[in-house]
């Protein structure tokens, strides 16, 4: 791990660990290095970054900081707003942005922020990137064989613009929809929000399919994301679910980079449950090609004893989904988590 970011970003407490001014290093950082390796390929583009935030009062504060910083080093900054870290994954690789940056804490109190910086490939950046921006926050970077304190301000012309970019969060609610293989129609389906990134999501995506939709925590205020809701206060869901006679439930985090779910009876469903219904469900169809499942160390034994009774394989990396995909990357596998 490095000096700023762990293996989810850089995190903390707004203006206490993480301060205004990290975040316009950042972006200074980010729109001249990012500007730089074009220009050296030839291409004098600005470079162009795309930017999502979740609901905390401080997300706003950061964005605000970020483009400042992308701006005055000549870089474009295409704003998604209010959105999911998987939508900032999928716009910043179908749409040929440099990199991508959404702004939260997951799934921590409404007090913490967090800047998670993603890859042109839609993956997280690689530490040798992410090691520039720390050198760079410390106040010295070698950068392109040189020795910089700071890097160069865009002038005139080159300076660059925010643009706003609401159309990229729409289409990802339009590829989630794309995804759905079957009509939900008749399903009742309640959905946690947590009060925050999927509280103008979930509920359009599922009802577009065809289910009824109950939601709770959609009414996000800056002040409430994550509190006594979503993924890790799921028991208001397991009640809702029960009370109202839903056939599932949903529950996101803060950035809806997280879910559970409950089932018909209000019990949870682990992301352990997940995975092995998953797992069994691809290998019964033929499509679980290497039959290898990817887990963390964290993930319970009672998950492996179930995947040896199915003839399943599994892989365990360290914690973090970071570690989980470079594994499946490198060894070809469908499944993970």
């Amino acid at each position: 791990m490095g000096r700023y970011f762990g293996t989810d970003g850089f995190r903390g407490e707004a203006n206490k660990t993480l301060t205004a001014d990290h975040a316009y290093k950042v972006g200074r950082f980010l729109g001249y290095y990012y500007g730089e390796l074009k220009r050296r390929k030839g291409d004098e583009t600005p470079a162009k970054i795309v930017i999502g935030k979740d609901t905390r009062r401080s997300s706003y504060m950061f964005e605000y900081t970020l483009v400042a910083g992308l701006t005055a080093s000549g870089a474009d900054a295409y704003l998604l707003h209010v959105t999911t870290t998987p939508s900032v994954s999928y716009i910043t690789r179908v749409d040929g942005f440099d990199c991508g940056i959404m702004i939260s804490a997951s799934h921590n109190p409404f007090y913490d922020n967090g800047i998670k910086l993603i890859n042109a490939q839609g993956e997280k950046m690689e530490e040798e990137t992410i090691s520039l921006v720390e050198d760079y926050i410390d106040g010295k970077v070698t950068l392109f064989g040189k020795e910089l304190s700071e890097v160069p301000y865009a002038l005139r012309e080159h300076i660059g613009k925010t643009v706003d970019y609401a159309s990229g969060r729409n289409r990802y609610i339009a590829y989630l929809i794309s995804l759905g293989m079957y009509s939900f129609k008749g399903i009742k389906v309640g959905l946690d929000c947590a009060n925050g990134s999927a509280w103008n999501i979930a509920k359009c995506v599922f009802e577009a399919l065809g289910a009824k939709v109950t939601v709770i925590n959609a009414e996000p205020d800056g002040l409430n994301v994550n509190k006594d809701a979503g993924s890790t206060h799921i028991d208001g869901l397991c009640r809702l679910v029960r009370e109202k006679g839903l056939d599932v439930g949903f529950a996101y985090d803060g950035d809806a980079d997280r879910c559970l779910c409950v089932d018909e009876n209000g019990n949870v469903v682990t992301g352990d449950h997940i995975l092995y219904i998953y797992g069994k469900y691809m290998k019964e169809r033929g499509k679980l090609v290497p039959n290898t499942v990817v887990t963390t160390v964290m993930s319970n034994f009672g998950l492996y004893k179930a995947f040896d009774e199915i003839g399943v394989d599994y892989a365990k990396t360290a914690v973090g989904d970071k570690y989980v995909y470079e594994y499946m990357q490198k060894n070809g596998c469908r499944l993970g988590g």
